[in-house]
């Protein structure tokens, strides 16, 4: 899968120890959760001129395997962390980081639920979400992110030049990394919950109570068939972005009408393909309107 050998050497072996920290191979292939896979619309992107593949991040607690992509023998780059659905760091979630390595970006994405369990070994949404998605505590998921963007500074990006983009449970996190980091220039967030049931442990605050604190503009993009994020929901954010500081005003959320959830993901039957890509060339005109390369 790597242009690049040295990255190979680089994956994890299989482990587990839920008493410390918990590394995964990395995935081959989709998500068996996520469904039958729609073969005919997946979206290949080639690794040609890329360095691409498994790498290590060091984190708090030992180190996460992450996927990187980047224009082959090119630095100071501006780096753009790629927050995956529940689905994991799957086939999926790497074509859009070599999707962004094609656009001149270091793309990186961690493997958020390392400590929790393996999204690719499970075959159903309800446990999957019960047993690993549900347990992650988003004080690490802002932790692994900031280690993240660290390891992608010292790896030929440019500190200065921090983006974000996160599908379904990653668009949720692209809210509240801004809220986190003031490093960060720009974000895009696609379908991420905004309001919710909270939890003083492992979910402190939902986007739309954050929106008077982001530190960087987001674009959301989300669909109107939504049943999970709905109209109100997206109401009641822009309400909140507009009563913010000048990167909450200057947020966006553009909405697809004929979409549901999940409609960027181009191996599931949700995928619509006009709205994915007018999404995917609004994140991209987005990042650059604010001069993150």
């Amino acid at each position: 899968m790597s242009d690049d050998k040295h990255l190979d050497s680089l994956l994890p072996p299989l482990r587990l120890d839920r008493r410390g920290f918990m590394a995964t191979a990395l995935a081959t292939g989709f998500a068996a959760a996520a469904g039958p896979v729609a073969a005919q619309s997946v979206v290949k992107t080639s690794a040609e001129g890329l360095t691409a593949g498994p790498v290590e991040i060091p984190v708090k607690d030992g180190k996460m395997w992450a996927y990187s992509a980047a224009p082959k023998d090119r630095k100071h780059l501006a780096t753009v962390l790629v927050v995956s659905e529940i689905f994991g760091v799957h086939e999926y979630i790497q074509d859009v980081c070599r999707r962004l390595a094609h656009q001149g970006y270091l793309a990186v994405a961690p493997n958020l639920f390392a400590r929790e369990g393996d999204p690719s070994k499970y075959t159903e949404i309800a446990r999957l979400q019960a047993e690993v998605v549900q347990k992650v505590p988003d004080a690490d998921v802002m932790s692994d992110l900031d280690a993240t963007a660290k390891w992608a500074a010292a790896h030929g990006g440019d500190a200065n030049k921090l983006g974000i983009i996160g599908f379904c449970w990653g668009g949720r996190m692209v809210w509240l990394y801004s809220a986190h980091n003031p490093r960060l220039k720009v974000g895009a967030a696609f379908y991420g919950p905004l309001r919710g049931k909270t939890d003083p442990q492992l979910r402190p605050h939902f986007p739309v109570e954050l929106a008077g604190k982001l530190h960087a503009p987001i674009r959301g993009a989300y669909g109107g068939k939504d049943t999970g994020i709905t109209q109100d929901d997206v109401a009641a954010m822009r309400a909140a972005l507009e009563k913010g500081d000048k990167a909450a005003r200057a947020s966006v959320i553009d909405v697809y009408p004929n979409s549901g959830h999940a409609f960027h993901a181009d191996y599931r039957p949700s995928y619509v393909k006009a709205d994915a890509d007018q999404a995917w060339q609004r994140a991209l005109d987005w990042f650059g309107e604010h001069k993150l390369k």
